[in-house]
Parts: structure tokens; C-alpha cells; sequence
């Protein structure tokens, strides 16, 4: 009888692989075991050539729901076989080669047996199976084992006890099993501190108490899987408002749940693919398109015609949602800009001037995940934020890196990730957020050791971002020193190419792409800030071959939250200051920036204190939005006025092709490379202000006025350098219509168009682009 060893990589592990391996080589008549090691999964069979084969086959056709094969392999074993039956052995330790699984949603059967009042697990909210529950937020280590994770704190029950050891059971091996009787219990506290008696509430328990307190208007901090949330009735306006001035959120949208898709249709349009999305084992949060059927309290969303949405994803969360037929804000607990709570006692010292009760359970968080953002741009998902549901799964890199050394990519300042690269693939972290917050600089170094020690990963390489005040770049440059090992410094926006390049399966030694990176800002090679580029690239190597016209930033950073900064400076690069004096004198933008003190204003640029120039798209966009009198002041949170213009664009104007529609801009040759200039388009924007057009009207000439000046310019550069591919990224390129109008463009003329949809556009795919850089130069050098 022909004896196997077959090894299976991927995400195999705390998904009920071993016992789908079980049943299949049961019902194939073979012989052998079956464990889990640091590789994966692994298997010894014995039996027919016939039995096997089919029991490879129908493995790959039978992979439990979370479970993802990357690789099998077959060899013939020549070594000791005991086996008379199969079984399924413990686990063993090894070289750690396998994946952690993401945090995935509460199954359809275990939100069934939390209503059932037949069930032991009847309004238990801590219910689990090897098909849902925690993953990422509870493990300690590999192999993923109770003992390594944050349940092992729970003896189980002599009932869960038999239901993980019983291999027809879907809570075989399932590590987080647990039930009232021996697992995690949930408790409501006051955050002031008195105590919380029954005859408050006259509630089933404590967890069904938080409905009835939501419905009065209170504000909750609810500890939920992977971090602590703040919530209130996101119908009521006072509730909300409270939550902004105590947290400090004061426009950034917030974040929702509702019970169902029905409650959800009573407010947004939901197409298929955003319901798959919506009901899926990551359940996001998913950008939807606002109906105004049912309005919701003016401050959820201010300015924006989209609403983020997310269903119940937890026992907890279900058993909350069950009375509530509208929904709830559900965001983050922390103070602005730092990360998530997600200890009890760091939750009432931080959070109780916000909250008026918690929601606490006692099963520790070992990893903090944010929920995850996605967005459906045509038929295709685009991930805004990378996170719970998503995160740690590996990404597949394209052929040609098969055979890299370990390598650490450290990120960017803002929307930071980092990413392991090992064997052919590449392990992206969670969303950190920025690391400008000393808290948040923390917890991505405590992500990161925790990540390294995980995987056993010992980098040989680190790859950091140019500029030098990146505090990313300055832990991977300390990192170096340290471990005296070769570092890479990666240019902002060849990383984001290469990023879009390696989740769209590039070949490592593929002909050059012409990449459009449009952003914020990044730190260029000739020492200014770029954020306008068309760049021939591949992974090794890039060239510039043209740019926005750059204009200064006044005060650096200010600019980027006070946007009429950069109308004033485009203005004056523009040279129509003086006509706006005397022209245009009576335009509300004039007259609000020579309230400015413009004497001080026009000595900073000119001597080029604290004004860096910047060829920013986003920068520009803040800049229109300002003249057309959205967010002129300022903005709480970057790419807010870019946002709020893209909301009030009529997308049915976007089809008529009239020329008068669109706002021009012009082309120029400036320093040996092509140059966008915008003067055009200023000219016809202040007649437009001065024949009172309305601003919908004004952004749609804005949006399809840039997106054909960028379509033109690729026309000309991919005839110009023999190019047929192209690849658009950058965090601009996450404005939903001006990545429609581009691509469109693109493909009429032929060209082959690539977007993101694994990794986010904006920075927080870049360490992914960071890390095939550096692996494809090191191979280069090799």
C-alpha cells in the first residue's frame, strides 16, 4: 500500500481543518494521522493511489469556510507507520511557517444557539465554533492552542470538554470554546462608580440592559472582540453630539451598526456584493451610498453622502442589537487620534469622562484590531483600512519571489502597517493608525515584537520610507544599527506602485509600468515633497517623467488642516493674486484671505521658512474645496474638504461630454520632465465663483476636469515610452470618481488599468510596496 506525507500550508490552523481531514480520509478508507505543526498542517496517509488521490481532491474541494490552502505537497514517506485506523495526533513545534487566522464573525448556527432557549449556549455572548470567533485578538503564540492564547485562562466544563474532543463536533479543537457554566463573563459598570442594580433596568442581564440604556441616550463603552467600543442611538442627535465633544471627534464621520440588512435598507441603497461584503466572515465596515428613505442624526456624517455600516459580528453584539430597530454609532474608544482601548482598567481611566456605563467581559486582548473598512467602487471591493476579518492573512506574492530572505518593512507616519516577507509571501499587520501619537508609536512597536515573535521572524532586511523624520524610519534605522543587518530606503510613491504591482501578481521581472501616485505628500528624491507623479517603474528601479506643478505648503503641516492655505498659495503660483484684487475683489474667498496676514504669509514662501514646495494632489484638492467655500477654515482630519467635495458631485453630469464642463489645465516641460499646471483651471474656477455657479456644478468640472488631464498625460507618456499598463494609487485615488473617470478613460484608449483591492491605496499598503522593493533590489545585488 503506497504510504504519503502531505503537507498543507495556508491558513490551516483554529479552523477546523484537522477534523475535515479526519472525515475525508475516514470516508476514503486510509490509514494515518493528522497534527498541526509550525508549517501548517500535516498528514500521513496510507492506502490505494486511487484513495489518496481522491482524498487530495476532495480536501481542496471541501476546505472548511476559514480555511485557505497556499500549498500541498505530496512525497512518498519511507518512515515508521503504526497506524490501523486514522487519527488525529497533537500538536507539534516546529519552525513557525504558518498563518494566523483573522478574527471572523459569529456563524449562522452560533447566533442560532445564542436565541435558542433550548441551547446551553442560549444568550451566552462569548458562543463560539471553529468556523467563527476569535483568532488574532487572543493569541499569544503558535501553534494556535488554547494554551497560547488568552482562553487558557478558562478550564473548560466537563460539556465543552467533550464537544472539543469530539471530532464530529464543529467545536472540535476549537480553541475559545466556552459556555456560562466555565468561560469569560460579561458585567455592566457605571462610570461614575456607583453601583448598578437590577431594578434599573428590569432587563434579561447585564448585556441586553446596554439596549435599553442606548435607547435613552446614554453612551456605553462596550469591550467587544478585538477592542473597546463607544456607542449611542445614532437617531438621536443629542446623544451623538455628546459623543463628539466628549471624545473630541468633532467631524470624522462615525461608524455604525445595525441589527440587520433591513435596518440598514431604511437608511442606505445596498447592492449584492455589498450585502456579501456586509454578511461575511470579516464583516467590515462597508461605505454605503445614503438613500435619505430615513434620516439618522445629522452629525453621524456631516457633509458626505455615504454612511459606514457594519452588522453585529459577535454574540455580544447580536444579543445588544436583538431590541434595537435603528442603529448605533459604534466607533472607537479612545480620545482622538490614540489607539483603541482594550484593557478594563486603562478603559475606565481613559474613558470615563465619555462614557456613562461599561460594557466589560473578563477575556483579555492580547492584539489590539481596528474594524476594518471597505468600499465597492464599480463591481470591485477597494480596502480603505485593513484590519479585523482581514489582518494577519498573508498576501501571495508574485512570481519571482519565491526565494527571498526574511525581510521587515517598517511603514509609513500615517495609516501605518508594517510587513513581514518570508517565503514567497507577505504578512501585512493590522491598521496602526499614526504614529505621530506617542501612544500609538507604542502600541506599533508592541504589534511588532509581538508579530516577530509570532511568526519567529528574523529579518536580514529592513526597509523604511525616505524621509527622515518618519519616526517608522527612525526605529527600522535603530533596528539595523542593532542587529547589524542591510537596510533599504524606499521612495514614497515607487512603494506605492510596487504595492498595487505585487496584489495584482507582477512578475518580478516584468517590463516597467507607468505608475500615477497621487497623495498627500511624500519625501522625493530630489529632497522635495512630491504627491503629484507619473513614474516608470518596476520593482527595481523608477524614473519620473512628470508631476503637478508644485506650490508651497505655508507652515508644512498646517496646510494640510487649514485649507485656504493652500488656495492662497496656489493663487500666487498661479500668478492671478493680483487679478483676484482687482477682478474678482468681490469673491468671498478674496475677501476671507486678505482678512489673512498675507504680508507674513508671502515672506514665509519666498524665503521658504517652514513652506516646503509640494506637488500635492491632495493639497490640491483641499485647495479647490476651499475657494468653492467647503471647509475654507479648516479641517479636523486629513482629506476632509476633498471628501466633502466629492460628496456633492452630481455623478449623472460626470457622462455628458460637453467641453464647457470640464476646468483645463495645461501642460509644460519644467526641469527636463512634463509638468500639470493648474493656472487654467484657477482662471475658470474664479469666473465661475464670480457668475455665482453652484458648487456641485464646480466640482464636477473639477473632478472630470483633473481626471482627463490625467488620462491625457498617460496617453502621451505610454506612446511617448512604449507602455501599455498602467497602475493608479495613491490615497487620492480612493475619491470613487476620479478613480471611475480615470480608468474609463484608460480603457477606452486600450490600456491596461491596475487598482488596488487587497491592500489600501493610500498609506496603509505601503509597506507592502516597501517590502518587494527591497527584496527585488536585494536579489538584483545578489
Amino acid at each position: 500500500m503506497p504510504t504519503e506525507e502531505i503537507r498543507v500550508r495556508g491558513t490551516v490552523q483554529g479552523v477546523g481543518f484537522r477534523p475535515t481531514v479526519y472525515r475525508l480520509a475516514k470516508a476514503c478508507g486510509l490509514r494515518g494521522d493528522v497534527c498541526n505543526d509550525g508549517q501548517g498542517v500535516l498528514i500521513k496517509v496510507s492506502g490505494s493511489e486511487e484513495a489518496i488521490t481522491e482524498f487530495v481532491a476532495r480536501l481542496q474541494r471541501e476546505c472548511p469556510p476559514l480555511a485557505r490552502i497556499n500549498q500541498l505537497t505530496r512525497i512518498i514517506y519511507e518512515g515508521e507507520f503504526k497506524f490501523d485506523n486514522f487519527v488525529i495526533s497533537n500538536s507539534v513545534s516546529n519552525a513557525i511557517k504558518t498563518e494566523i487566522t483573522p478574527d471572523a464573525a459569529s456563524c449562522p448556527q452560533c447566533q442560532q444557539e445564542i436565541f435558542d432557549p433550548f441551547s446551553r449556549f442560549y444568550r451566552y455572548p462569548f458562543n463560539n465554533c471553529t468556523h467563527c470567533g476569535p483568532r488574532l485578538s487572543i493569541i499569544r503564540a503558535i501553534p494556535y492552542d488554547r494554551c497560547n492564547t488568552s482562553m487558557s485562562a478558562f478550564a473548560m466544563c466537563p460539556e465543552c470538554a467533550k464537544e472539543y474532543h469530539d471530532v464530529e463536533n464543529r467545536r472540535f479543537h476549537a480553541q475559545p470554546i466556552a459556555c456560562h457554566a466555565c468561560g469569560p463573563t460579561a458585567w455592566l459598570e457605571r462610570a461614575d462608580g456607583k453601583p448598578v442594580t437590577a431594578s434599573m433596568f428590569s432587563m434579561l442581564d447585564d448585556v441586553d440592559a446596554v439596549c435599553t440604556l442606548l435607547q435613552k441616550g446614554e453612551i456605553v463603552a462596550i469591550k467587544g472582540l478585538s477592542g473597546i467600543h463607544l456607542a449611542c442611538d445614532a437617531t438621536q442627535e443629542a446623544a451623538v453630539q455628546k459623543l463628539r465633544q466628549r471624545k473630541r471627534r468633532y467631524h470624522k464621520p462615525f461608524a455604525l451598526m445595525a441589527r440587520d440588512i433591513e435596518v440598514i435598507e431604511e437608511y442606505c441603497t445596498v447592492n449584492v456584493k455589498e450585502k456579501e461584503l456586509l454578511t461575511s466572515a470579516a464583516a467590515p465596515i462597508v461605505l454605503l451610498q445614503a438613500s435619505g428613505k430615513k434620516q439618522l442624526s445629522s452629525s453621524i456624517a456631516a457633509g458626505q453622502n455615504t454612511l459606514g455600516f457594519m452588522l453585529p459580528y459577535t454574540p455580544l453584539h447580536h444579543l445588544i442589537m436583538r431590541r434595537m430597530n435603528r442603529p448605533i454609532v459604534l466607533t472607537s474608544g479612545n480620545l482622538a487620534d490614540e489607539p483603541q482601548c482594550i484593557d478594563n482598567d486603562e478603559a475606565r481611566e481613559k474613558l470615563r469622562t465619555i462614557a456613562d456605563y461599561f460594557l466589560f467581559h473578563n477575556r483579555e486582548i492580547i492584539n489590539r484590531v481596528d474594524d476594518s473598512v471597505v468600499r465597492v467602487v464599480g463591481d470591485k471591493v477597494k480596502i480603505i483600512r485593513r484590519a479585523r476579518g482581514y489582518a494577519p492573512a498573508a498576501i501571495s506574492l508574485p512570481p519571482g519571489f519565491h526565494n527571498v530572505p526574511q525581510i521587515l518593512a517598517m511603514g509609513s507616519e500615517l495609516k501605518n502597517t508594517f510587513c513581514l516577507l518570508r517565503e514567497g509571501e507577505a504578512i501585512l499587520s493590522q491598521h496602526l493608525g499614526d504614529l505621530e501619537n506617542a501612544a500609538a508609536f507604542n502600541a506599533y512597536q508592541d504589534t511588532l515584537n509581538l508579530y516577530l515573535n509570532l511568526f519567529e521572524h528574523k529579518p536580514e532586511v529592513i526597509a523604511i520610507d525616505k524621509h527622515p523624520e518618519y519616526i517608522s524610519s527612525k526605529l527600522g534605522k535603530e533596528l539595523a544599527d542593532t542587529n547589524k543587518i542591510k537596510i533599504y530606503q524606499i521612495q514614497h510613491h515607487h512603494a506605492h506602485i510596487a504595492a498595487c504591482m505585487a496584489e495584482n501578481g507582477i512578475h518580478l521581472d516584468s517590463p516597467p509600468v507607468l505608475g500615477i501616485a497621487l497623495d498627500g505628500l511624500g519625501y522625493g528624491d530630489d529632497g522635495t515633497l512630491w504627491g503629484g507623479e507619473f513614474i516608470l517603474a518596476d520593482y527595481r528601479k523608477f524614473k519620473r517623467l512628470a508631476t503637478f506643478k508644485s506650490v508651497a505648503m505655508i507652515g508644512g503641516e498646517q496646510a494640510t488642516y487649514q485649507p485656504w492655505r493652500n488656495t492662497y498659495t496656489q493663487l500666487i503660483s498661479a500668478k492671478l493674486w493680483d487679478d483676484c484684487q482687482q477682478q474678482y475683489a468681490d469673491l468671498e474667498i478674496v475677501k476671507f484671505l486678505n482678512k489673512k496676514p498675507l504680508k507674513l504669509l508671502n515672506q514665509l514662501i519666498e524665503k521658504g521658512i517652514n513652506s516646503p514646495p509640494a506637488s500635492s494632489v491632495g493639497r490640491l484638492f483641499d485647495a479647490v474645496a476651499a475657494a468653492m467655500g467647503i471647509c475654507r477654515e479648516e479641517c479636523s482630519y486629513e482629506g476632509q474638504a476633498a471628501i466633502a467635495m466629492e460628496a456633492i458631485v452630481d455623478v449623472r453630469s460626470l457622462n455628458n461630454d460637453k467641453e464647457t464642463l470640464i476646468y483645463p489645465f495645461s501642460f509644460s516641460i519644467l526641469d527636463s520632465i512634463y509638468c500639470i499646471d493648474p493656472r487654467p483651471m484657477w482662471q475658470a474656477l474664479l469666473n465661475d465663483l464670480q457668475q455665482q455657479i453652484s458648487q456641485p456644478i464646480m466640482a464636477d468640472k473639477f473632478h472630470k476636469g483633473l481626471a482627463n488631464t490625467i488620462v491625457e498625460m498617460v496617453k502621451h507618456l505610454c506612446q511617448e515610452n512604449l507602455i501599455n499598463q498602467v497602475v493608479l494609487t495613491g490615497g487620492v485615488f480612493q475619491n470613487c470618481i476620479l478613480l471611475e473617470q480615470v480608468s474609463k478613460g484608460l480603457q477606452t484608449l486600450g490600456i491596461k488599468v491596475l487598482t488596488h483591492s487587497l491592500v489600501p491605496a493610500n498609506d496603509g499598503g505601503l509597506s507592502l510596496g516597501q517590502a518587494v522593493i527591497a527584496a527585488a533590489q536585494l536579489i538584483h545585488e545578489c
